[in-house]
């Protein structure tokens, strides 16, 4: 079977192709994009901030995603892994046991899996939290915790705004508020990765206090862990370089 034929939107970035509204379907970082996301701090240039206090890696595999591409685009592995870290960081400051937040940041790094593409793709939360309910000896070996039933309505609920809840996920909700809350500003945090600064985190809208540190530090973990994977590093190895590198007072240069 012959290739397709390359089109001029295949030698496009995202950042080009969001401009011109015609992002596919399926959407893989690339070095022009992340060039111009790494240019665009919140807050402007400065010194780079540190991680507040040690998180646990968690990098769910490929073959837990819906699609094969999917795992690999800005919806895929790397995004839910610092979704993982995010939510770790941001449940520091709510007093929460360990086993509790690692049980949420499991989910966390699955809330994405069963998404079939990068648009909005509705639903995709609540395939999302079924394929968790149906998995937890996944998770388990992987992470070594599974997900509990208010991570699991995490993830089914991060997907909706609260004023579209049904009765039902009303009541949800307010069994669960703060892991709803959590798992939503976690994955709002990490949208520095999307091409185009109208998409970029809106935290006015969360019912969730962010830490001032936040945007920043979320944005710095893009893109150190999307520069990585682009130099060759594997999804986790780029994940523990961008800790490693958060972790430490002196400022490394990166090239974009």
């Amino acid at each position: 079977m012959n290739s397709p034929t390359p089109t001029a939107d295949d030698y496009r970035s995202l950042h080009e192709l969001a401009a011109a509204g015609r992002l596919p379907d399926h959407q893989v970082m690339d070095r022009p994009t992340l060039a111009w996301i790494a240019g665009q701090r919140p807050g402007g240039p400065g010194v780079r901030p540190r991680l507040p206090h040690p998180a646990t890696v968690l990098v769910p595999d490929q073959s837990w995603f819906a699609r094969t591409e999917t795992a690999t685009s800005i919806h895929g592995v790397l995004h839910g892994a610092r979704v993982a870290v995010l939510v770790q960081l941001l449940a520091a400051g709510h007093r929460l046991a360990s086993g509790r937040v690692l049980a949420l940041a499991a989910a966390a790094a699955c809330h994405d899996c069963r998404r079939l593409n990068d648009r909005t793709d509705p639903g995709h939360g609540r395939r999302a939290a079924d394929w968790l309910t149906q998995h937890p000896a996944s998770l388990h070996t992987a992470f070594g915790h599974t997900a509990s039933p208010e991570a699991i309505t995490a993830v089914a609920l991060h997907d909706l705004p609260h004023h579209a809840f049904t009765p039902e996920q009303q009541a949800a909700y307010r069994r669960h508020r703060l892991a709803v809350d959590l798992l939503k500003a976690a994955d709002a945090l990490d949208r520095y990765r999307l091409p185009a600064t109208r998409w970029w985190p809106a935290l006015h809208q969360l019912r969730l206090q962010v830490p001032a540190w936040a945007p920043v530090l979320a944005h710095e973990l893009v893109v150190l862990t999307e520069q990585a994977r682009l130099d060759g590093a594997t999804d986790t190895h780029a994940v523990h370089l961008a800790l490693r590198a958060l972790s430490t007072e002196e400022e490394t240069p990166r090239a974009i």
